[in-house]
């Protein structure tokens, strides 16, 4: 029976080509995922590895030991290095200060990568963690070194002046050293800029302070050993870490956040292979059904159900190592071939080899034959089941009526099971899950149901397929001629534009929800920010304060507190300015009086807190120092503004280092190009500082949405390219099976062009009606998963249908059902008559 199921094989090569081509490409997106992140992991975790060569241990906060006071624990202090330099067996003591560095290329641009474009110090006259490649070490307030990377790809060099900034205001700074660096942010695409230790203590810190000390062991003296002597001078809420660990931690955090992007692409990669199931099972049913008498007599002979299913089986296998085998050998290709897009696309990694472990083939070819074994199982089932007698006579019976009835009840338990599980999720507080499965049950069971519907929904095309006659005719007929096998093909290409059009729908009201919000919410002209979101120097807010046409601004000034031995954030604002720069619904009280200890507080953190306007609440502000604010006012919050509200000017005598998160601006004449270009050139044509009318807010975030939707869109491509070699498998082997009754039709006087129309609109109206029940779904699921998201309380989402982008959804539709059909229509119309009228 293996030996048959070989040749079985050998001799329809053909006919499973796209069932290898389904198998390969769903094996090549889990291998290239994991060849890709495996890289991409072991390439950082090499080079942070290499960052801590000269770090044996390391000194730091102990964030645990602090976890009550607000705003953390204190920084290091220039006497605690002095004491860990004196340690018995330390070698080396280095003291790093470090933070958030914009610097301007020659064009004015933010150089690298955002949230890693850092500043630190260099530390003594020879640092040894950043060697000086040209140059020297700078060494006053306005000198600056830079990393080799950044050099390069700026075309700065030594002798030139920099525009840069750390918080707000524009630093003018000579480059007097250009240094080599293993920091892993640079080596993927980040900058590094350092500063004298005095400069940077005040541009990062305060005089004196450190974020860490690094301590490098003497000779003969273990990393252990240091530890246990450095623990000895250490003060209260700091402790020693050995620099093993501290590579051991980050290479678990850069695993984790592989993690993270693994999971989430294998995601995609499952949806093409379930995609690829109904390719695979359509194939398997059609052949067998082709080969029915060919297997009844083997069991005439006496091979028993058992033996010929395993001969489909096995059979199955053959094709799905041989689909693994080259999918693997594809997707070590793609992942390959995914980083030199990254590094092409300015996204530089650290080098490496490319990574395929033993895992990641075993992974890959387990998935493709597994898929492919589960896909051909119930079609073998069947073929089995068949009595040899009837096989061999031709009386074996399509499927009959208990049997659909049956499917059709099923069918029907598991939408209506599932549609309800996501209705119910829509109102619970956390109803991810539940909604989750609902809506798996619901696309399952409106796949066991997509036979009963494929009858009424391609009856109402009638009317425009009669419009191509004989062959529109045909087309309906031969569409709805095997219910079972239309639904599979269509339901494939359902779950598809299921995903697509529901992501859609999902952006679209999200997207509209914030840009109302945007406008809803401010008064302000624009919003004044860093350009990575980090803390905004006070000073902006003077500066801007100072320009012709401001008429009022605010700052929106965060700061941790503890209420109830809970750490809170509280947001400083102009309690003055505030009622004219934001629109916000207060359902007791006002901003009237915002002043001394006033506040004013959202509804969910009131509700929360079980706080309401009139009630004192006691607090410890970030320096130790208590105190009470009186509510004032509750207000319906939003993602731009919320929490607790006071005056700036209570807040701000309790800070060590005050930095604004935002800050609102409003100017005489509104928005228009001419103010806002006065308040960048007010603040220096800073790159590190984004200044941003309300449609620029709502951009800026529709523009990552959207950036992610046109992702996910190429994600779900490979599962909409698999759909597609469904249909075009199936219309083959549709055509293969029906060509003695083609071959009549082209005698009794049904042209090649008309043949050709025939399969072409048989391939259409599938497609469209896999193309209908997809968009039908998808807008269902985006307006649950929309309401769940309203249900959260974020009130960022309002629903909005995409008519332009779900037209150019269904025309895709429409588009796949005209290329799949080419290649089996062309063949159609060349059907040797005579030959097809004789064969059996």
């Amino acid at each position: 029976m293996f030996r048959t199921a070989l040749r079985n094989v050998l001799a329809h090569k053909a006919r499973l080509l796209m069932t290898v081509l389904a198998v390969m490409l769903g094996v090549a997106f889990v291998s290239g995922t994991l060849v890709f992140t495996s890289t991409i992991s072991d390439a950082y975790t090499k080079s942070s590895e290499k960052g801590f060569d000269h770090v044996d241990v390391q000194i730091r906060p102990d964030d645990d030991k602090d976890a009550g006071r607000p705003g953390g624990a204190p920084r290091l202090s220039q006497d605690l290095l002095n004491k860990a330099a004196a340690v018995p067996g330390v070698e080396r003591a280095t003291g790093s200060v470090s933070g958030f560095a914009a610097l301007a290329d020659k064009k004015g641009k933010l150089v690298g990568d955002g949230f890693t474009t850092n500043g630190a110090n260099y530390y003594g006259d020879d640092d040894p963690r950043y060697p000086m490649k040209s140059g020297e070490a700078p060494r006053t307030a306005n000198e600056i070194a830079i990393d080799a990377k950044t050099a390069e790809r700026t075309g700065y060099g030594v002798g030139d002046t920099v525009r840069m900034s750390v918080d707000g205001p524009v630093l003018d700074q000579k480059v007097t050293g250009v240094f080599t660096t293993d920091d892993g942010n640079v080596a993927a695409g980040g900058t590094l800029v350092l500063f004298d230790t005095k400069t940077a203590q005040q541009l990062f810190a305060k005089p004196g302070q450190f974020t860490e000390i690094s301590l490098e062991a003497a000779a003969g003296t273990s990393q252990a050993q240091l530890k246990q002597a450095t623990e000895k001078v250490l003060p209260a809420e700091t402790e020693a870490v050995t620099g093993q660990k501290l590579a051991d931690d980050e290479a678990a955090e850069i695993k984790s956040g592989m993690s993270g992007m693994r999971t989430f692409m294998l995601a995609f990669a499952g949806i093409a292979l379930f995609v690829g199931i109904f390719l695979i099972a359509n194939t398997f049913t059609m052949l067998v059904a082709q080969r029915t008498k060919e297997l009844a007599l083997l069991r005439a002979v006496g091979a028993s159900r058992r033996q010929v299913t395993r001969s489909v089986l096995a059979e199955a296998t053959t094709v799905g190592l041989i689909a693994a085998a080259v999918g693997l050998g594809a997707g070590i290709g793609i992942g390959a071939g995914l980083r030199s897009l990254m590094s092409a696309a300015g996204q530089t990694v650290p080098d490496g080899p490319v990574i395929v472990s033993p895992a990641t083939i075993a992974a890959s070819l387990i998935v493709g034959v597994v898929v492919t074994v589960l896909a051909a199982w119930l079609p073998a089932r069947r073929a089995a089941k068949i009595p040899p007698v009837a096989a061999m006579s031709s009386v074996h019976a399509k499927a009959t009526t208990r049997s659909l009835v049956i499917r059709n009840t099923i069918g029907s338990l598991l939408s209506a099971a599932g549609a309800a599980l996501v209705i119910g999720a829509m109102s619970m507080s956390d109803g991810k899950a539940a909604m989750g499965g609902g809506a798996a049950l619901l696309l399952i069971g409106v796949f066991v149901l997509t036979p009963l519907l494929s009858r009424p929904l391609i009856a109402a095309a009638a009317p425009v397929l009669r419009i191509f006659g004989v062959a529109g005719k045909l087309a309906r007929q031969n569409a709805v001629r095997n219910p079972r096998r239309t639904a599979a093909t269509a339901s494939a290409l359902m779950i598809g534009l299921t995903l697509i059009t529901g992501l859609t729908v999902i952006a679209g009201g999200v997207s509209k929800g914030i840009d109302k919000m945007a406008t809803g919410s401010l008064k302000s002209d624009y919003v004044v920010s860093m350009a990575n979101f980090s803390p905004l120097n006070p000073e902006v807010d003077k500066k801007v304060a100072e320009v012709p046409g401001v008429t009022a601004t605010s700052p929106l000034r965060n700061a941790p507190v503890s209420i109830d031995g809970d750490e809170q954030y509280l947001t400083g604002v102009n309690g003055k300015t505030i009622g004219d720069l934001t629109s916000l619904d207060f359902n007791s009280g006002s901003f009237a009086g915002l002043s001394g200890d006033k506040a004013v507080v959202d509804q969910k953190t009131a509700d929360k807190e079980g706080w309401k306007t009139g009630d004192t609440v006691p607090l410890t502000y970030q320096d130790g120092k208590r105190g009470q604010l009186e509510i004032s006012g509750i207000y319906e919050g939003n993602e731009m503004v919320k929490g607790i509200m006071l005056d700036t000017a209570t807040l701000t005598p309790h800070l060590d280092r005050p930095t604004d998160m935002q800050l609102f601006v409003k100017m005489k004449g509104g928005e228009s190009d001419a103010n806002k270009d006065t308040l960048e050139k007010a603040l220096g044509d800073n790159p590190a500082i984004a200044v941003q009318d309300k449609q620029d807010v709502a951009d800026g975030v529709a523009g990552m949405i959207n950036m992610l939707l046109y992702m996910l869109y190429s994600l779900l491509g490979m599962a909409v390219v698999i759909a597609v070699l469904g249909v075009i498998n199936t219309l083959a082997m549709s055509v293969f099976e029906r060509q003695q009754e083609i071959a009549m039709l082209r005698a009794i006087g049904l042209d090649r062009r008309r043949v050709k129309r025939m399969v072409r609109l048989e391939s259409l109206t599938i497609s469209l009606f896999g193309g209908v029940l997809g968009l039908g779904l998808g807008v269902f699921f985006g307006w649950a998963v929309g309401d769940l998201i309203k249900g959260a309380g974020l009130g960022t989402y309002e629903m909005v249908l995409p008519w332009g982008r779900m037209g150019l959804f269904l025309a895709a539709a429409a588009v796949v059902g005209v290329i799949a059909a080419l290649w089996p229509a062309r063949r159609a119309a060349r059907l040797n008559m005579l030959a097809a009228i004789k064969a059996e």
